[in-house]
């Protein structure tokens, strides 16, 4: 499951939820806003910066727009 941490207002994050949405990629969006999303990034990643993209399935995370949809493009979804 790849779980996606953003804030709506991030050009970085639409970015990449843009190319989720556009290459049919199955993610959850965890807006940072909400409290519980935040504590969550930060217990992850531990630096108050988005995107960040947890899969779950691969235990692997990380930021960076770029570096986020180079993953992707790689996994076998």
């Amino acid at each position: 499951m790849l779980n996606l941490y953003y804030s709506p207002t991030c050009p970085y994050c639409r970015k990449v939820i843009d190319f989720f949405n556009a290459n049919g990629i199955d993610f959850t969006l965890k807006d940072v806003s909400d409290t519980k999303n935040y504590d969550d990034l930060m217990s992850f990643g531990k630096i108050a910066q988005v995107p960040f993209l947890v899969d779950t399935s691969n235990h692997k995370s990380m930021y960076e727009s770029d570096s986020i949809i180079d993953y992707v493009k790689n996994l076998k979804l």
